[in-house]
């Protein structure tokens, strides 16, 4: 059995695809979805996931709580260790352009029940994330109807449970409506095409750059570089100011770039993914990171670092300029449109990877329909649609957020593996993209991202091992026994 467990998918060169000749059962066997995004799309998809929360939710938090002003310093180590994953996810998608990002890579160097383990974490970084971002966007959407004297009450725009010392507690709300509405909209839009989301998305994101713009244009003038003094303020506990308060910082805002992995699952419906994989996985990245570094810098120039621990940081600086409350209102537009972007690609995401789980065996069938006219995992995207509102209607914005970035920091450190496995195992495959210098790069990848897991683990270990125990009795008791890369293998493998 154990050998079985670690057994591997063939791997075809992607040039099959480009020819019309699938390889059945390889990871080039998979040719259902429409192939219809450009490196454009790509680029904007990828834009589009990361650009939202990390700097209209977490950033306030992050600096207030752990690193001060050096949460600058926070986006740079987070923003390396994701450059140094974003270069193994490029080789692997323009080699391998499968859905299935992270989960369908190990399945082709580290065996099956890695790539099970790998994408039971993939569960937790998309569904649970676009879940977690919705309540945020819930939050921008009440204060902008506050703003205009039609706030929702807090039985219908706050989360129902929290937890508290590691038990829930009832808040006395209802349900978080304009959460659940949200999702509930977006996942149609996925339902309806990728094409279609694309589309929306591409609009989103220019919505939020051009507002995000007129933030640093507007409020630098206001910067006080006094708020910048001490930089790494004086270290007060574990993970509270000086390094490691910049290291624990990272490892909260790394939230927000989880969304760049995301541009790999849409690798099966890329028009050209040897060449626009890299450039959509890589440009995101670049952009976003040095608009993460601008941004928190103003940010915290403009009010001291401690005082900006609130759901909306962004907004909460500018109220303290009446001279910008007009900035404020296009803030929290921007904010609501950011936001959207980012459960968009969640949930565009979450459903390619079951998927490709479900076209592997490991999970029940339906999972792998598709619409006869969409071309969409349309059966996926409403199971997801119904947990994610599930989740973004009960539970508060900080509780899954730290689980997020765990199981999103374990498939990255896998990847980067991966891509040295593969080098030594199938030397042969035509590769367009290289990673530079692999055998330090990936490494350093994979510990980077180890380390920066190790910080909310060492918190939150119980329910990361509970999370992962749920996602063992599944693999155990359904897909090793459906699996049919072993069923192929006669049931010896």
């Amino acid at each position: 059995m154990s050998r079985g467990l670690f057994i591997t998918k063939p791997v075809a060169p992607a040039g099959h695809v480009d020819a019309g000749e699938p390889v059945e059962g390889s990871l080039q066997g998979e040719a259902t979805l429409k192939r219809s995004l450009t490196a454009t799309q790509l680029v904007m998809l990828g834009i589009g996931a990361v650009i939202g929360a990390g700097i209209f939710v977490l950033s306030g938090h992050a600096a207030a709580e752990h690193a001060g002003p050096a949460i600058v310093l926070s986006f740079i180590v987070a923003g390396f260790a994701c450059a140094l994953a974003g270069l193994c996810y490029a080789e692997f998608s323009a080699m391998l352009p499968v859905s299935g990002s992270a989960y369908s890579y190990s399945y082709a160097t580290l065996g099956e029940f890695v790539a099970w383990f790998i994408g039971w974490n993939l569960v937790l970084e998309y569904l649970f994330a676009a879940s977690t971002v919705a309540v945020g966007w819930s939050g921008y959407l009440n204060s902008l109807l506050t703003t205009f004297g039609m706030g929702l009450p807090a039985s219908l725009s706050a989360a129902p449970l929290n937890m508290v010392d590691g038990a829930f507690v009832y808040t006395g709300g209802l349900v978080n409506l304009p959460a659940v509405v949200i999702v509930a909209a977006l996942s149609g839009l996925c339902y309806v095409g990728i094409t279609q989301s694309a589309f929306i998305n591409t609009i989103i994101v220019a919505i939020k750059v051009v507002v995000i713009t007129l933030f640093v244009a507007f409020a630098a003038k206001y910067v006080n570089p006094d708020n910048w003094v001490p930089f790494v303020p004086e270290n007060q506990g574990p993970g509270k100011y000086g390094i490691d308060g910049v290291i624990r910082g990272a490892s909260v805002v790394f939230f927000a770039y989880i969304g760049f992995d995301a541009v790999s699952t849409a690798a099966g419906e890329a028009k050209n993914p040897q060449r626009d994989m890299p450039i959509g996985i890589l440009g995101s990245l670049v952009i976003c990171t040095i608009i993460y570094i601008i941004v928190s810098g103003v940010l915290t120039g403009l009010l001291p670092y401690h005082m900006l621990s609130t759901p909306k940081p962004v907004a909460t600086a500018l109220e303290a300029y009446p001279a910008l409350g007009w900035l404020k209102l296009v803030v929290e537009v921007g904010a609501i449109a950011g936001l959207s972007s980012v459960i968009l690609v969640m949930l565009m995401g979450q459903p390619r990877i079951f998927y490709s789980m479900a076209k592997d065996g490991l999970l029940p069938k339906f999972f792998a329909k598709v619409h006869p006219k969409f071309q969409t995992p349309y059966v996926g995207t409403i199971i997801v649609g119904v947990f994610a509102c599930i989740l973004a209607g009960l539970f508060p914005i900080n509780l899954l957020g730290e689980l997020v970035s765990m199981g999103t920091l374990l498939a990255f450190a896998t990847v980067c593996v991966g891509v040295l496995i593969l080098r030594n195992t199938r030397p042969d495959l035509p590769r367009p993209f290289r990673v530079p210098l692999a055998i330090v790069v990936c490494p350093l990848g994979a510990a980077a991202c180890l380390y920066l897991f190790w910080k909310p683990f060492a918190e939150h270990w119980h329910l990361m091992t509970g999370w992962t125990a749920i996602g063992m009795l599944i693999y155990f008791g359904y897909g090793y026994h459906n699996s049919k890369l072993r069923k192929a293998a006669g049931g010896k493998a």
